[in-house]
């Protein structure tokens, strides 16, 4: 009985790591201004992955960790203690022209824009976008919230399921549901860039 209570008492010691470590992990996400699907390409890790750590459902490897870490530029304390982290108090948060933090992902380079603020509804991004051949479908991703973007240089071309390909010029904008398939590529051979902003939506959905 006594080991029985020993192996009870330890599961639920590691439940509670599990569901701190995951916290953590999240919370230096949403300081970074990543939604999921950004962490996933920042890491190189599966969407999955990464929800399930965030919700306390795996133990991840240290390898993965460090991956993280590396990601959302911090040191592996910051994943393993909560003390430095900074409190989530300011409601205006700015950022200075170029000093965004920058992802660079296969097809993009993000630079994401007022990330002191954790727990924004919106994720407003600069994006470089990158020339590239036409998107099939296996090039389109969905996922949950709203988009819009403005073309601030050069040519792209948005392809957004049930609709025709469009392509917006410099000064031009566009707005979609973020369910629908979608996906972005550059025209121009000059520097492509757009202002894009996404709803975020974190939504713990059974897999």
């Amino acid at each position: 009985m006594m080991q029985e209570g020993k192996s009870s008492d330890w599961e639920q010691e590691r439940q509670q790591l599990r569901d701190e470590l995951g916290q953590r992990v999240k919370s230096l996400r949403l300081g970074c201004g990543f939604t999921l699907d950004m962490a996933a390409q920042a890491t190189g890790l599966a969407l999955s992955t990464i929800h399930k750590i965030e919700n306390g459902r795996v133990s991840p490897s240290y390898e993965n960790l460090v991956r993280i870490a590396r990601a959302y530029g911090v040191g592996m304390e910051r994943i393993y203690s909560a003390e430095d982290a900074p409190s989530p108090t300011t409601r205006l948060t700015v950022t200075k022209a170029g000093q965004g933090q920058k992802v660079r992902t296969r097809n993009f380079e993000y630079e994401v824009l007022c990330n002191a603020l954790t727990e924004k509804k919106i994720v407003p991004l600069v994006t470089r976008v990158e020339r590239r051949a036409p998107l099939t479908p296996a090039d389109l991703e969905a996922h949950e919230g709203e988009e819009t973007l403005y073309v601030l240089s050069g040519r792209v071309e948005l392809c957004v399921e049930h609709y025709a390909p469009v392509v917006l010029e410099t000064g031009d904008c566009a707005y979609f549901d973020s369910t629908m398939r979608h996906g972005l590529r550059a025209l121009s051979g000059d520097d492509t860039r757009v202002f894009w902003a996404c709803t975020y939506v974190d939504v713990d959905k059974p897999e």
